[in-house]
């Protein structure tokens, strides 16, 4: 006589959302925290991570002429002094995370089409390696990040085909889906990035420490 059917069991594994520009300092610096805290959680295997987008200037000018300390002070109304010392104190603060930063030298840049590669990546399960390769461009190798080429040399590293880069920065491809992405965070309530949300439970805003991150894991695996 057989005995009962054996049914496997799927696990579902716990899922953390992350709302990023990649134009963020804190965004590359919070990334680099979240994975100490996944390299602690006991259940890393089991988590699922999704980018999503998000435009901190969806109206910014691409100004690759321009003088980043200077375009910092002039947005906000402050001296050329004020704006160095944020950059400097910017780049401390990723060291200690090991990112090495050149923030006198990035070039001031719309990121929509930066997001749109991200948005094609994810399709090809390569969304945390198009944002690390992102990330890198901007803050450590002073990338244009809204020229084509550099994006399409970008999409080829991480193992994209060239061609369908290309054709999708040449037209309108994964617009809705950036757009969508932003929606999402406007409707519950992301007014800044990084924004993390694990499995829907608990939510965690900025650069907080890898503690804080390995704490809401915890929280919200031993909630699944």
């Amino acid at each position: 006589m057989m005995g009962p059917a054996q049914i496997p069991l799927t696990f579902v594994p716990m899922k953390v959302d992350i709302w990023s520009d990649v134009r963020c300092p804190f965004c590359y610096i919070g990334k680099r925290k979240f994975e100490a805290a996944l390299n602690q959680f006991a259940h890393k295997d089991k988590v699922e991570v999704e980018w999503h987008s998000f435009e901190l200037d969806p109206h910014a000018e691409t100004l690759p002429d321009a003088d980043p300390a200077q375009h910092l002070a002039n947005k906000y109304g402050r001296s050329l002094e004020w704006a160095t010392e944020m950059q400097e104190n910017v780049t401390k603060t990723a060291a200690e995370v090991g990112l090495t930063f050149h923030l006198e030298k990035s070039v001031i840049a719309n990121s929509f089409d930066a997001h749109r590669l991200i948005q094609l990546a994810k399709t090809e399960g390569l969304g945390d390696e198009v944002e690390e390769q992102l990330f890198l461009a901007y803050f450590t190798h002073s990338k244009n990040i809204s020229d084509h080429q550099t994006l399409i040399e970008i999409g080829v590293k991480i193992g994209l085909d060239r061609l369908t880069v290309q054709t999708m920065l040449n037209g309108t491809d994964f617009t809705d889906e950036v757009r969508y992405d932003e929606q999402t965070a406007q409707n519950i309530g992301v007014r800044g990035v990084p924004f993390f949300v694990f499995d829907q439970k608990l939510a965690v805003s900025g650069a907080q420490p890898p503690e804080s991150f390995l704490g809401a894991m915890e929280q919200a695996f031993g909630n699944t």
